[in-house]
Order: C-alpha cells, then structure tokens, then sequence
C-alpha cells in the first residue's frame, strides 16, 4: 500500500507543479501559492472535521518546534516548483525534484537528522542516486 501511495504521490506533484504554473501566468507566483496553501488549509479542516476532530492545542506539544515549520516549507516547495516548471518544463523539474528528494532524504536516514532512526551507510544506495543522476544527465541530452 506504501508503493500506490507514493506513487500516486508523486503523479499528484507533477500534476499540481502543472496546474500551480498556469496560475501563475494568469496571476503572480506569490497569488498562486497563496491559493494552493488556502485551498489546502480548506481542504485539512474539511477533513479534520469528518475524519475526527484531534484537539488542535496537540501542535503546541510538538517537540522539537522546528517540526512545526513544515507548512513555510510547502509555501517555499510550492515557490520553486512553480519556478522550475516554467523554466525546465514539467517532466526535468520532476526528475531534478526527485533526484533531490531521494540525496536528501538518504542524507537525513544516514546522519539520523530530525529524529529519523539513524541507517547505516550502503554503496547499493549511494550508486541508485549516482545513476539517478546520471540519468538526468541522459535525459537533458
């Protein structure tokens, strides 16, 4: 179930990076952004309200602080994806983002960051992001 998940994770990304860049050349980036936290944040409550309704005051017990940081981070995702996007075009941007997505998240499994459990150094893994990015280099010629 983790697999479909992720993957349909990642086709909802390369969707959205598509749909936010059209608003943006309708509008400005910061607008576009703005609408995909606020639609966002709708959609959550939505959700809060059917799915639950967890007391909120549970993010106020959320330690270390810094985690609770995440939704600057999806302002600033949703910032360079538009960006990329209507630079690179939908499919670069999604191999650049990935790419980066697998060093960064293998350098916080690695080094333990965050409160990840610290993994062990593999070759099997640091080659897969060698030809990650080897492919890249394929697919931009």
């Amino acid at each position: 179930m983790g697999i479909i998940i992720a993957l349909l994770s990642g086709a909802l990304m390369s969707i959205q990076g598509v749909m936010n860049t059209g608003v943006t050349k309708q509008s400005s980036i910061w607008t576009a952004a703005g609408w995909v936290q606020l639609s966002a944040f709708l959609v959550c409550i939505m959700m809060w309200l059917i799915s639950g309704r967890q007391p909120i005051s549970a993010l106020w017990q959320v330690e270390p602080k810094y985690m609770l940081l995440g939704g600057i981070l999806g302002a600033l995702i949703t910032y360079t994806v538009i960006r990329s996007v209507d630079s690179l075009g939908p499919a670069q941007s999604a191999l650049l983002i990935v790419v980066s997505q697998i060093i960064i998240a293998y350098g916080i499994e690695l080094f333990g960051l965050m409160g990840v459990e610290k993994a062990g150094f593999e070759w099997k893994k640091a080659l897969g992001a060698a030809i990650a990015i080897v492919g890249i280099i394929i697919f931009k010629r």
